[in-house]
């Protein structure tokens, strides 16, 4: 099973602490974010990889795609959506 952690507008370490709380239990967790909160995502997964080098952890899949939203005045907009896996080498 893979945890998922939703990227949005808390603080970035926030998201790095409850990364690395994950990963201590799980092999593989994903961070996910969607729209202008992409760059965030791509944050925290540099902070685990490169801060916590001596621990070994790596980027082990990137997926990106989009998905179809309605917004509020009812016209369909594409999201751009991305899954980072980190994974224990």
């Amino acid at each position: 099973m893979r945890d998922v952690i939703f990227v949005g507008s808390k603080p970035i370490m926030t998201y790095v602490s409850a990364t690395l709380t994950q990963l201590a239990n799980q092999d593989t967790v994903t961070i996910k974010a969607r729209g202008k909160k992409i760059t965030n995502a791509v944050d925290v997964s540099q902070m685990i990889i490169k801060r916590m080098d001596t621990v070994g952890y790596a980027i082990s899949d990137v997926r990106i795609s989009s998905d179809s939203l309605i917004s509020n005045d009812g016209k369909h907009r594409n999201v751009s959506t991305m899954e980072i896996d980190i994974s224990k080498r």
